[in-house]
């Protein structure tokens, strides 16, 4: 227990910096959660690239794993889609337990038992493109920027509010952008036609 405190202090110290880690392309993350977004399974892929040994993650927020460089308005567009019933794509920049990060495609759906109530969520995540990434990188920068000049309560709702005027500016949906980003790797995997 001891062992296991001082490896997530030393990973919300460390979280700053760091060097990428990238997923092979063949690679996928894989996780469950409750419906709170307690893990409930991670896959071996996961437990490599974030860091982490199994008994490190079952149990704690998903968030544990949450980089800096991510604006709060995203995961604010991410649960109301999810609380809607709504699968979400999006591109996650996560932090590794020694301060590194990682970036992936996400996509997180909604799942349900045969009665229709929510179980949890199921994530899987890929290795981005590398162009997604450029792209996005000014888009959450602005998104932290807007979110400082907040006060905290406020925060997230007003990165969020400007990431969807961005959008309708473009005529397209987050997960349209998204997905648009990345169509080249997704036609590749055979994900899109």
């Amino acid at each position: 227990m001891v062992k296991e405190k001082q490896t997530m202090e030393k990973t919300a110290i460390g979280r700053g910096a760091g060097r990428e880690v990238q997923l092979a392309p063949h690679e996928l993350i894989v996780t469950k959660t409750d419906p709170s977004g307690h893990i409930t399974y991670a896959n071996r892929v996961f437990m490599r690239v974030a860091g982490y040994a199994e008994h490190q993650l079952l149990g704690k927020p998903h968030n544990l794993i949450r980089h800096p460089d991510m604006p709060r308005g995203a995961y604010r567009l991410m649960w109301q889609t999810l609380q809607a019933g709504h699968e979400f794509f999006a591109l996650v920049k996560n932090a590794t337990a020694d301060g590194n990060y990682y970036w992936v495609l996400a996509n997180v759906t909604p799942d349900y038992d045969p009665q229709g109530r929510l179980q949890g969520y199921y994530s899987v995540r890929r290795p981005p493109s590398r162009a997604a990434i450029a792209a996005i990188e000014p888009i959450y920068a602005e998104m932290r920027k807007i979110e400082a000049s907040q006060g905290k309560a406020a925060a997230p709702d007003a990165s969020r509010d400007w990431l969807l005027a961005l959008l309708a500016e473009k005529g397209c949906s987050y997960q349209d952008f998204i997905l648009g980003l990345n169509a080249d790797v997704l036609k590749a995997k055979g994900v899109t036609g």
